[in-house]
């Protein structure tokens, strides 16, 4: 069985991670085929990845040994609760600031737009952090304009400093997808925008990891609020694309194994209508990207 996507569940109270199914309806538990096969596979997914190669061999020969056996059956996703997928990253979200022009235009209400000769680099607390089905907090007593931001994000996969642009790719483990909920009033009463995009809940990100070798060149992004399409672009209309972001922020400084890179978000968020439309309670979010899935959370 092709290994395409893995997945961190809840089942019974017990935090456990798989692989999912080629059909995308049900997960192979990493606890139930080591202890089928005497197969040794960590406990969380984030300890997997950090095995790199060596780890994906060993389940891969755990799925090929299950496809001869059938010892072990998969669990149907409707029957666990889907999260995060590393749900004990302790590290800050690393971010990615006007990397789409046309969120540039509507985020400084210009029309002509003078591209960053650098990233705009920032981060979000790893405490923000949030999965599918879970609720984003408005935090009334703290803002009133919370925002959305449908996001590629990049993981990766091993350790790296100084690491060049051409070998950028070998540091990526895979790819999932991030909301980059923003309190916009704070972000312009600070200034500086890690404030703002670091309250609780405020940073979404799931439902799976699409492994780097499964994943196409491009992918569509598309953001849905209450059903009505907000954002639709691509990751080909990136300023900086992921090997830049990789350099960049590896420059003078170490990208650990696990880490979360957000790339940006394109045109359609709430602060760029006129007037604005931000969040509100009861409202719901649908973020998709191609190849990964949907990550879908509502406001409360």
């Amino acid at each position: 069985m092709e290994i395409r996507k893995l997945v961190t569940f809840e089942d019974a109270g017990f935090v456990q991670w798989g692989v999912l199914t080629p059909d995308e309806k049900s997960v192979y538990s990493a606890i139930a085929l080591e202890e089928a096969f005497f197969t040794p596979l960590p406990e969380t997914l984030s300890e997997f990845i950090a095995q790199g190669p060596e780890g994906l061999l060993a389940l891969a020969d755990s799925l090929e040994q299950n496809e001869r056996t059938e010892a072990v059956q998969p669990k149907t996703l409707d029957t666990v609760h889907i999260l995060t997928p590393l749900p004990d990253t302790i590290h800050n979200i690393l971010c990615v600031g006007k990397n789409y022009c046309e969120h540039i235009a509507e985020f400084d209400k210009v029309t002509t737009v003078e591209k960053p000769k650098y990233p705009v680099f920032f981060t979000k607390s790893a405490t923000s952090l949030i999965g599918p089905d879970d609720t984003i907090d408005l935090h009334e007593n703290v803002t009133s304009e919370v925002d959305y931001e449908g996001e590629l994000a990049v993981i990766i996969g091993k350790t790296g400093t100084d690491i060049p642009e051409h070998e950028a790719m070998d540091y990526v483990y895979g790819f999932t997808i991030l909301n980059d909920v923003t309190a916009r009033d704070l972000q312009r009463r600070h200034q500086q925008w890690f404030h703002g995009k670091s309250l609780n809940t405020f940073c979404p990100v799931g439902p799976y990891i699409l492994l780097r070798d499964a994943a196409p060149d491009i992918f569509n992004i598309v953001t849905k609020v209450n059903g009505e399409v907000r954002q639709d672009a691509s990751t080909d209309d990136l300023i900086f694309t992921v090997p830049t972001l990789i350099s960049q922020l590896s420059s003078g400084t170490t990208l650990s194994c696990g880490d979360i890179i957000a790339t940006g978000t394109p045109a359609g968020v709430g602060v760029g209508f006129n007037p604005p439309r931000y969040l509100k309670s009861g409202d719901s979010i649908e973020i998709t990207i191609s190849s990964i899935g949907t990550l879908k959370n509502t406001v409360k």
